[in-house]
Formats: structure tokens, C-alpha cells, sequence
């Protein structure tokens, strides 16, 4: 049998994407067929065809041996029997009939001998059953019919059920696997068809009982028989999840994992939203009746951070610390803000208290704690042609305040983290100097982000640029100060000490630092504090700086993402409506909508309402928001029926006012990105898009590529970026270099870096020099330890803040030429939130302490719904942790000296010595 899965769409209502079980019923027929001597059509015979069928049918007649002529005879009698008068003899014939059939064995290649035998009486054992009086018998033959319905049958009668239904509702096993597969799929199309038929009658539901009460019969023979996806595509079909978690379904401990993985593979084909509940909440239930509470808190968070959810299942684990410990550390990756009442030192965990201390011994261990200079990144001196050396030295003194602009950014994000560089941290530095002003701010903002989670080291470093009367740095070392805080939780809380003074007294400039500096510092954190003093400077509206409401808008998003808070949504969709035209007109009116898409991240139709406000914005930035909106609330999840609202979007032909056609682009990617198949037919879509839209839409498309695989160089996705960066619009080939960027980001690829040397040394425009030298930081990015994905946990979860950092920057990059290449290039610093080690690191049970163990790290391989124990990696090389991982790449323990604490090793994993392993 295959299993697949299948669209059902209805008119106008939504696309629904649901598991079904194809059973190969038709070809057991034609099997059937192809060895009975019977004509199946009625057309007149020759008598070429006459003498060839006796031939045939005396041949093979010839050809039976004595124990198949034997079989054939007896069952012949059997059928005979059955119209017997005496129930005594009509049962026994019914037993021989039985016995024969369940011993039966079969091949690929041909159908079991006593159903071959049967075929010809099976009109007629109906036409018997009929005529029977209700008994024992009766349902025995029932249970018959029902099983020769299985390969005699048409298929849209549905016989097999129909008379299993009528016969003995337990003992199905006994008939064989198959014979349950067919009645599975059968039951299956039954439910639909009563459905429809209620529907269509008026009534709110169809009366499906027995077919419920059938389904708990099959439920335990499939999970005992290692059926787990058959078990649940059936329960799905009718509706009925529920039985899972229910006493008798055996859900077992060597059942559970591939059960629960199941599930939530089928959790990305649910379109609909209470489907989409029911079936985490199914596997979350599971998970926790069988004590699997690092798995469960997973899918708690895959169902949207429920902070109440999160406390009963932290509770549940009891006194056991190191679990404790372990989801803490799960905790701390997807940034959520839940805080212990009495543990001090879980707290600490949660607010990525030892992350700095982590990614340090992973860079000791590879090697590379010695600080790179931007040159180490350009490489320049592999270029050192005469022509590119005079143009260099042409240009020198022209670009000097661009080149060290670029310079800062590259130096930042290739030392972020490791708290000492070559530019900023000497004593003796100058390099702030040797920039104009919105380069003063970002070469000090730059100190943050090389103290990257190291709070203590980064405000001893910054507090000299905290009190200096010139406002560029001044606002640099706030920014810093948002930066180096991003994803820490402290318990002095430094960011809201600092930043409030700086936001309600300091200069325009000042102004925004700080209100960027609150966005990167407590994104994800729905801390109330934070909101009370970004909304009144989203309020503002008399003669209010538009840099300082995007930036203030944005940052509530990141702060609120995915919370759909109503204070934060109704001051944003108030300060659009309001906005004149002028200030929507502003570079900056975008973030006001990203904002609010941030708030609504993931959470589908809850966005419904604020979408119906955002319609009445006549100005062009209304339909932007709108989109930008909706996408946002669909990330993720793979949403058929939303890519083709928004492939709709992009089918206008327009030239201008098309910024909405740009977002809808980016939206594509982001509803599709997560799920291989969504991701590849968002690929071809965009292929399309590239030949046939016009340019607006064309330039978006890099970002949009870029979105699919962040930092995951696909080499697929390489080589159409590395076409787009040649593009005679200055435009997409910028947004296309800066997607390169995206999809190398942290990974060192050496064909990405070397495609990004070629583009500088040919490079005559400044801005195009710019947009190469951020691309080559983002690669390196911490020295290719850091990552921008936002995917985690064996990409089950999709992180919000992660995500966040990732669209600010994009929705920057659609009028870069304003924002980036302009004077609010240090915007790029909304990266830090997505920024994360991508690594694998093991520490010790008791102490926290690093724990070197040996572990296998290869390409990782779908095991969903495969027999037996499959190898869930291919092509693996054996390390010793501390160890690198990439997006693609998953690990798993060598030996047995110890166990996991929870199901999966990646990030910071705590390890449990096994008290049965035995040294060899």
C-alpha cells in the first residue's frame, strides 16, 4: 500500500491538506483478473477467441495439482452447503470456508488460491446472506462477504464495510493486514460520504457511530503491528484524535516516539486552524502520559508560547532538575520569557545566562579566538591585479567615510561574541573617529555586538561613550547597549536602568537608539514596563519624527511578537489611519506595518479583525500593511490557500505604487519556508515571477529566495542569487548580493565567499562596494559560529524573535537606497536577535560543566513513517563535542556511555551517564 496525501476543496471554503491511505485495492482486481478464466466484458466472442479461451481454461486445469483441485472442491461444497436447511451444516460449512481463507498465504504476484476459487460464487453467497434468518451464521457470513468484498467488490460500493458492519465487529486481525488496510480506507470514504450527505440534508452532524465504534476495534491491532501512520491517517479521517490519548489504545513506550513524530509532521498539511490544534495537543498529551516532558514542552511551544502551558509542563516533571535544566535551556533558544518563583539558578538558564560561556569553549575548541580584521574577510589580496590595485588607490580617498562604514559592520559581525577585535576593543582606538556622523553611531554600536551576551564585560566597555557630548556616539553606546543585551535576561535588568533617561531627554538621534535599543533588548519578552514608554512615541503625532514612530512601531513588534496584544495593535492601526500622507510617504511608515505583522507572527486567523481595520488606509502603505499583516500571521505554516491570495497580488502588471506586490513576494517565502515540498513549489513559483513580473516584483525576489534558506547554501539557490547579482537594475542586484549574504550567513562557504570577492573587485559603484562588504560580515558571521536561522529543535519550532530580526532587515533591504545605504544602516543591527551559536555542546549532569562525548554529525534524513529503526543520518563523520552543526545537519550519540536528556542533541544538551553502559 502507498500512503499520500490528497487535497479536498469544496467550493469556496478553505484547502484542506489531509493524510489518506491509498490501499492498491484495483490492482489486487485486476491481479484477479488477469488470472481468472472468466470474460469480463460482454462482447460477442469469435470463435478464434472461444477456442483459444477452452484451450487456456483445459491448460490450465491441467496445470492444477491435486491439493489446489482438492481445495477448489471443498470449497465449492462449502458454498453449496450454505443454502443448507440445517443451521448445523451451514456453520460447519461456514467454518471450512473461514478456516481456508485465513490460512491462505499470498505473493507479490498472485492472489491468495481461495479467493481466486470463490471469485465466481461471490453473487451468488450474497444473494445466500440475504436470504438468511439472524443468527450466528448470519454474521459469519457476513464476516465472508465482507472479506471476498476486499477483491471482488467495485470499490465505490464499499461492500467490504457494508457487510462488516453487518457481521462480527471484533477479531478483524485474524483476516490479515491487508483485509484491515482496505476496511481502513473504505471507513475513511464512508465518513465523507455520511458527512456530505448531513451536510447537504441541513443537519449540523452524520450519524457516524459505527463507524466509530469499528475504528476503536482497528486503532490497537495498528499500533500493535507497528501501523502507527495508518492508525493516524484513519483517526484524522474521522475525526477522532482523541482515541489516542484515550485508556486501550495501546500508545506504549515503544510506540510513542514514532507516533508523536507522525503527528507532527501531519500538523504541517492542517490548514485549518482547530485541525492544527487538535493534533499538537494530541501529540502534546502523549508525551506527557508517557513522562517525555522535554518532547511535550517542544510541542508546546510549536502550539504558540502559552506561558501557562509552559508552567504545567514544567511542573509535571516533578523534582528532576536536570530536566528542569534541559528545558531551560529549549527555553532560552526560543527566547521566551517565563521566570521559576523561587529557583534563582533556572532563571539564569532561561535568560541565557551561560550562553556567552558556551560559544566561547566551542571557539577554544575549533580554534578561533583570535580576532580577524575586515582584510582577513575581503581577501583582497587574492585580486591584486593592476587594474583592480589602481582602481582601488583611485578610490581610496573618495570612499574613505563608506569603506569604514562597511568596515565597522564586517568587524562586528565577524567578532560578535567573542568580546575582543581589532578595530574597537584596543585602549588606544580611534576607529570611531574615522567615521561621519551615523557612522560614529554604528562604529560604537558595534562595541555591543562584539560583547555579544557578555552584559557585564560589554557595559564596562561602553559606559566611557555613555556620557560624551558628541550625540552620534553618545547614541551608538545606547544602541550598544540594546545589543549586547539582546536574548539576556539579568537580574540587575541593565537595558530598562539605562535606556528610559536617554528616550524621553536625549537628541532626535539619540531618541532612536533608544527606541531600537528597547526592540533588540527584550524582544519576545511582552514586558509591559517596555510598552509604556515606546507607545506614547508611536502616539505622537504633532510634528512627530517619522525615523523615531518606525522605530518605536518596530520595536513594539519585536518586543510583542506573536502576542497579539491589543493595546499594541489598536495604537498602531490608530497611528496608521491618522498618519497624513506625507508620513506614510516617509521611508520609515513600512516598519509601522511590519510592527503590527510582528505582533500577529504566526497566529493565523486571529488576525482577521485587525486585517479588516487596516482596509480602510486608502494610501498605498494601507494595501502594504495589509499583506505585510497577513503574511506574517500565516509564517510557517504552509498555508495553500494564502500563496495563492498573495501569486494573485503579484499577478498585476503595475509599475508603480507596487510596494505591496514587493511584500506579497517576501510573503510567499514566508508562509511556504519550513516544509520541503511548500519551499520547492515556492521556488518555481518565483521562477516565473522572474520571467514574467515586472520590476518591482523582480526585486524583491532575491530576499524572497533568500528567505527560503537562511543560512542554508543551497547550491540550487546560489547559482540563481549568483545570475540575479549581474542584473542591469542596480536594485536586484544589490538585494541579490545582500541574499547572499542570507543564505551563507555564519557558514564560511567557500563558494559563496568567493562569488562575493569577485563582485568587490569589480565593483566601481560605492554603494554596490557597501552592499558586498555587509554580505561577506554576514557570512562570516562569528567566524562561522554564529547562524541566522530561525529554525531550532530538529526545525520543529520556528522562532518568532529569530524570525523578526530576519523580515526587519528584509523589509529594509525593499528601499535600501533610504534605509541601509542611507543614514539608517544601523537598522542591520535587529540581526542580533536572530543571531545563535550553531552548535552542539554537552555538559556534565550535575555541575553544568562541559562535557567532551563522541557524536556522529551527518546530513539529516526523514524518518517519518519508515519501518523498523532507519538510520536517521547519512554520510556522518564522528566528532567530539564541542561541535558545529548546520542548518541540514543533525547528530546523534556514538557510544552508550551516556544518555540524552531529552530526544535530540543540538545547541546545549545535557548529558546522563548510563548506569547500565560497560566500559569495553
Amino acid at each position: 500500500p502507498l500512503r499520500g496525501f490528497a487535497f479536498d476543496a469544496q467550493g469556496d471554503e478553505s484547502l484542506i491538506l489531509s493524510p489518506v491511505i491509498c490501499l492498491g485495492r484495483l490492482d489486487i482486481s485486476q491481479l484477479f483478473e488477469m488470472s481468472s478464466p472468466e470474460k469480463k466484458n460482454n462482447e460477442p466472442e469469435t470463435k478464434d477467441e472461444t477456442k483459444k479461451d477452452k484451450k487456456e481454461k483445459a491448460k490450465e486445469e491441467d496445470e492444477f495439482s491435486p491439493e489446489d483441485k482438492a481445495l477448489q472442491e471443498g470449497l465449492e461444497l462449502a458454498v453449496q452447503r450454505t443454502n443448507d436447511s440445517e443451521l448445523g451444516v451451514v456453520s460447519a460449512a461456514l467454518e471450512h470456508l473461514r478456516k481456508e481463507i485465513r490460512s491462505a498465504t499470498t505473493s507479490m504476484t498472485s492472489v491468495p488460491k481461495p479467493l481466486k476459487f470463490l471469485r465466481p460464487h461471490y453473487a451468488g453467497l450474497k444473494e445466500t446472506y440475504e436470504k438468511m434468518i439472524g443468527g450466528a451464521n448470519k454474521l459469519d457470513m457476513a464476516d465472508i462477504i465482507s472479506v471476498l468484498a476486499m477483491t471482488m467488490a467495485a470499490p465505490e460500493e464499499r461492500e467490504c464495510l457494508k457487510y462488516k458492519l453487518q457481521g462480527n465487529p471484533t477479531d478483524l486481525g485474524a483476516w490479515g493486514h491487508e483485509y484491515v488496510r482496505s476496511l481502513t480506507g473504505e471507513i475513511g470514504n464512508e465518513y465523507n460520504a455520511r458527512a456530505i450527505t448531513a451536510a447537504g440534508d441541513g443537519l449540523t452532524e452524520a450519524n457516524t457511530a459505527d463507524l466509530i465504534d469499528l475504528v476503536k476495534v482497528i486503532l490497537p491491532f495498528h499500533l500493535e503491528h507497528n501501523a502507527a501512520a495508518e492508525a493516524v491517517d484513519l483517526l484524522v479521517e474521522v475525526q477522532q484524535l482523541p482515541l489516542l490519548i484515550q485508556e486501550g489504545a495501546k500508545v506504549d513506550e515503544n510506540n510513542y516516539a514514532r507516533i508523536c513524530l507522525y503527528l507532527l509532521r501531519c500538523a504541517d498539511f492542517m490548514a485549518d486552524p482547530e485541525d492544527l490544534a487538535e493534533i499538537l495537543n494530541t501529540a502534546y498529551t502523549i508525551y506527557s502520559q508517557q513522562g517525555a516532558h522535554v518532547d511535550a514542552l517542544r510541542v508546546a511551544l510549536r502550539t504558540g508560547v502559552d506561558l501557562d502551558k509552559v508552567a504545567s509542563t514544567m511542573e509535571a516533571v516533578g523534582s528532576d532538575l536536570t530536566t528542569k535544566q534541559q528545558m531551560a535551556f529549549i527555553l532560552a533558544r526560543h527566547r521566551v520569557n517565563y521566570e521559576f518563583e523561587d529557583d534563582d539558578d533556572l532563571n539564569a538558564l532561561i535568560g541565557n545566562g551561560k550562553l556567552s560561556e558556551c560559544f566561547l569553549a566551542l571557539a577554544r575548541d575549533v580554534d578561533v579566538m583570535e580576532a580577524k580584521t575586515p582584510e582577513d574577510i575581503y581577501k583582497s589580496h587574492l585580486a591584486d591585479t593592476a587594474a583592480f590595485v589602481r582602481r582601488r588607490d583611485a578610490n581610496r580617498v573618495v570612499d574613505s567615510a563608506s569603506t569604514n562604514l562597511a568596515n565597522t559592520f564586517v568587524n562586528a559581525f565577524v567578532n560578535a561574541g567573542f568580546g575582543t577585535d581589532k578595530l574597537m576593543t584596543p585602549e588606544d582606538s580611534q576607529w570611531i573617529y574615522k567615521n561621519k556622523e551615523h557612522g560614529m553611531m554604528s562604529a560604537t554600536a558595534s562595541l555591543g555586538m562584539i560583547f555579544l551576551w557578555d552584559i557585564d564585560e560589554g557595559l564596562v566597555a561602553l559606559d566611557k561613550y555613555l556620557y560624551t557630548k558628541e550625540d552620534y556616539i553618545k547614541a551608538g553606546a545606547v544602541l550598544a547597549i540594546g545589543v549586547v543585551s539582546s536574548g539576556i535576561r539579568n537580574e540587575s535588568d541593565p537595558p530598562i536602568a539605562l535606556l528610559p533617561d536617554h528616550l524621553a531627554e536625549g537628541s532626535s538621534i539619540v531618541k532612536c537608539a533608544a527606541c531600537a535599543a528597547f526592540g533588540i533588548a527584550y524582544a519576545g519578552s511582552n514586558r509591559e514596563d517596555v510598552m509604556e514608554y515606546l507607545l506614547p512615541v508611536v502616539q505622537n503625532s504633532e510634528g512627530a519624527d517619522m525615523t523615531e514612530v518606525g522605530l518605536a512601531a518596530l520595536s513594539l513588534g519585536h518586543v510583542f511578537v506573536g502576542s497579539c496584544n491589543e493595546d499594541v495593535g489598536s495604537a498602531l492601526v490608530e497611528r496608521l489611519m491618522e498618519a497624513s500622507e506625507e508620513e506614510l510617504d516617509h521611508p520609515m511608515a513600512r516598519f509601522l506595518c511590519l510592527g503590527l505583522g510582528l505582533l500577529f507572527f504566526g497566529r493565523m486567523e486571529r488576525a482577521d479583525g485587525m486585517l479588516e481595520a487596516i482596509k480602510t488606509v486608502e494610501h498605498k502603505m494601507g494595501k502594504y500593511a495589509a499583506i505585510t499583516l497577513e503574511s506574517c500571521a500565516y509564517a510557517g505554516t504552509g498555508n495553500v490557500l494564502k500563496v495563492q491570495e498573495l501569486l494573485g497580488v503579484c499577478a498585476e502588471h503595475l509599475t508603480e505604487n507596487a510596494d505591496h506586490q514587493a511584500a506579497a513576494v517576501l510573503g510567499i517565502a514566508l508562509v511556504s519556508l519550513g516544509e520541503d515540498v511548500g519551499s520547492e513549489m515556492a521556488l518555481r513559483a518565483m521562477d516565473h515571477l522572474l520571467h514574467y513580473c515586472e520590476l518591482p516584483i523582480k526585486r524583491a525576489l532575491p530576499l524572497a529566495l533568500a528567505l527560503l534558506n537562511i543560512s542554508n547554501p543551497d547550491y540550487s539557490f546560489v547559482d540563481q542569487m549568483s545570475r540575479l547579482t549581474h542584473d542591469s537594475d542596480a536594485e536586484v542586484a544589490n538585494n541579490a548580493i545582500m541574499g547572499l549574504g542570507l543564505l551563507g550567513a555564519g557558514t564560511n562557504n567557500s563558494r559563496v565567499a568567493g562569488l562575493l570577492r569577485q563582485l568587490a573587485e569589480h565593483s566601481r559603484d560605492r554603494n554596490h562596494t557597501f552592499v558586498v562588504r555587509i554580505a561577506q560580515g554576514l557570512l562570516h558571521m562569528g567566524k562561522g559560529l554564529i547562524g541566522l536561522s530561525p529554525f531550532h529543535s530538529d526545525r520543529l519550532l520556528l522562532s518568532g524573535v529569530g524570525m523578526a530580526g530576519i523580515l526587519t532587515v528584509l523589509h529594509a533591504c525593499m528601499d535600501m537606497n533610504k534605509t541601509i545605504l542611507d543614514k539608517v544602516h544601523y537598522i542591520l543591527y535587529y540581526l542580533t536577535g536572530s543571531m545563535n551559536p550553531r552548535m552542539l555542546l554537552t555538559l556534565e549532569e550535575e555541575t553544568l560543566e562541559n562535557l567532551p562525548a563522541t557524536v556522529r554529525v551527518g546530513k539529516a534524513v526523514e524518518t517519518v513513517g519508515q519501518a523498523g529503526k532507519p538510520k536517521s543520518i547519512s554520510g556522518f563523520q564522528t566528532h567530539t563535542t564541542p561541535v558545529p552543526i548546520a542548518v541540514t545537519e543533525r547528530a546523534e550519540l556514538a557510544g552508550e556511555e551516556f544518555l540524552l536528556t531529552g530526544s535530540n542533541l543540538e545547541g546545549i544538551v545535557i548529558l546522563k551517564k548510563n548506569p547500565d553502559y560497560e566500559p569495553p
